[in-house]
């Protein structure tokens, strides 16, 4: 600590110390008595909007040291409640003003997306998104995970197939009627698993096929459609011929001419005991004239039933029945045959059908309409003799030996059931023959159905044709000849 000096001389005095001190400012006069009038207002440049530009431009005077500032010969000041400023002071010194910080630019901040890993998931929990992913309502993670797993895992792949093709169904602008050929793919796979104790005959299958489709379109319609009409048309003395009667009619006819199957297997007759001539158009007219009121889906039951019980019986009994004649009253067919030409009038029929009531319609499996096809090949030379006995056909150019090759036209049947058949023109027990080849036609194997059947003049075939014209034409209306009521 500093002693008492006496003030008159020393360096480090206590006059000195209290000299270079800052003096408390003695009281202010009140604004009241102080002449404002008089004092000069400084003018503030019009460019000047802040406290630190106006300082820059001189027109107020700020001190350069502050309170804290240190004094001009080196020493610091004392600061203190007691101490004693310096007489000449007489304004209290003003803090430097800062200049105000321009403010940042405004930029919007990004916020990053965590990307949030997926977690593998197991077999059961991809499994269960196959619905969505086939709907295409995963997320591109999930949809991700579930083809990797797709591609590793054989049932997934096969369910997510399945599913993809049932969300295709969805679509309006596509048919919501089942693939004919579902049927057959599915009794394959189960005959494939578990083989049938009694498999059905091969050349029964069309017969088995066309019968189920028919049934199947006949549970689709309504009562009311049951009596939609239905124009019935076949080929009958060189021109064409149609018959109307109504679905139910339809379903009628099949019943009585399926009769004529079942009595020559020994099964009771469906018509009854009545005396009925063996041929399909009274077996026909009768069934129609037999009530007062048309029939109903009510004929619809006895004529399945039929099916049925034709079907078992030739499963039972497959060779001891398959050469046995059934009698058309005119003509006759082994059995094999006639379960395929009732095959063959249950698909126009129900062509018919389909047509009336407004419904889609498919032709036959391609294996199934290569038999119908080559069934009526095989009548084409005895029906050219028929129509040669009665003068509409021209007579036979080179007779030969029964089994013999002979004149014969190339008929080739191209798409769906299609093949090569050579027909012999001069007589029904010759050979065809390529070599003997006379004329050939040519035409689409549902256009050779729709002319056998009568639908379609032989006039209007859309034919293919080469070579002796006489041959073509006997042929043709040969076709068109073996349609019927």
């Amino acid at each position: 600590m500093s002693g008492h000096g006496d003030g008159s001389g020393g360096t480090g005095g206590a006059g000195d110390d209290v000299r270079r001190t800052r003096r408390i400012p003695g009281p202010r006069s009140a604004p009241d008595d102080l002449a404002l009038d008089s004092v000069p207002r400084p003018v503030l440049p019009s460019d000047l909007t802040d406290l630190a530009d106006l300082t820059d431009a001189g027109d107020l005077s700020v001190p350069e040291n502050g309170p804290d500032a240190e004094a001009e010969d080196g020493s610091e000041a004392e600061d203190g409640p007691d101490a004693e400023a310096d007489p000449e002071e007489e304004v209290e010194a003003l803090p430097r003003p800062r200049r105000r910080p321009e403010p940042p630019p405004f930029v919007l901040p990004t916020v990053p997306v965590p990307v949030v890993p997926v977690p593998e998931a197991s077999h059961s929990a991809l499994r269960s998104m196959l619905g969505a992913w086939a709907l295409a309502a995963c997320s591109a993670e999930e949809g991700a995970a579930v083809e990797e797993h797709l591609a590793g895992c054989l049932p997934c792949r096969e369910e997510g197939t399945r599913l993809r093709d049932a969300v295709g169904l969805l679509h309006t602008d596509r048919s919501l009627d089942l693939d004919p050929k579902l049927r057959t793919r599915v009794i394959e796979s189960c005959l494939e698993r578990r083989p049938a104790g009694i498999p059905l005959p091969e050349w029964a299958a069309p017969y088995d096929a066309e019968t189920a489709r028919l049934d199947a379109l006949l549970r689709d319609i309504g009562d009311a459609e049951w009596h939609a009409p239905v124009r019935l048309r076949w080929f009958e003395d060189e021109k064409p011929a149609t018959r109307k009667t109504t679905v139910a009619g339809v379903i009628a006819h099949l019943l009585a001419v399926d009769g004529l199957v079942a009595d020559a297997l020994g099964l009771p007759d469906p018509l009854g005991g009545r005396d009925l001539a063996r041929n399909p158009v009274a077996r026909t007219e009768a069934i129609w004239s037999e009530s007062a009121r048309p029939a109903t889906r009510s004929i619809r039951t006895p004529w399945r039933e039929l099916n049925h019980t034709l079907l078992r019986t030739v499963s039972f009994a497959e060779h001891a029945v398959a050469d046995d004649s059934v009698s058309y009253g005119s003509f006759s067919l082994s059995v094999r045959d006639s379960l395929v030409e009732r095959a063959f009038e249950c698909w126009v029929h129900g062509w018919d059908i389909a047509r009336a009531v407004h419904y889609p319609y498919d032709p036959p499996a391609a294996g199934h309409l290569n038999r119908m096809v080559d069934l009526a090949a095989r009548l084409l030379p005895g029906a050219l003799a028929v129509r040669r006995r009665a003068g509409l056909a021209a007579p036979a150019k080179e007779l030969v030996a029964a089994g013999s090759p002979g004149r014969s036209l190339h008929l080739e049947v191209e798409g769906r059931g299609g093949g090569n058949w050579y027909i012999p023109l001069d007589s029904p027990a010759a050979v065809g023959s390529a070599d003997h080849t006379v004329a050939q036609i040519a035409l689409d194997g549902v256009e050779f159905c729709e002319l056998v059947a009568g639908h379609v003049p032989p006039v209007e075939a859309a034919v293919g044709r080469i070579g002796d014209r006489q041959a073509i034409k006997d042929v043709l209306y040969a076709a068109a000849s073996l349609s019927r009521l």
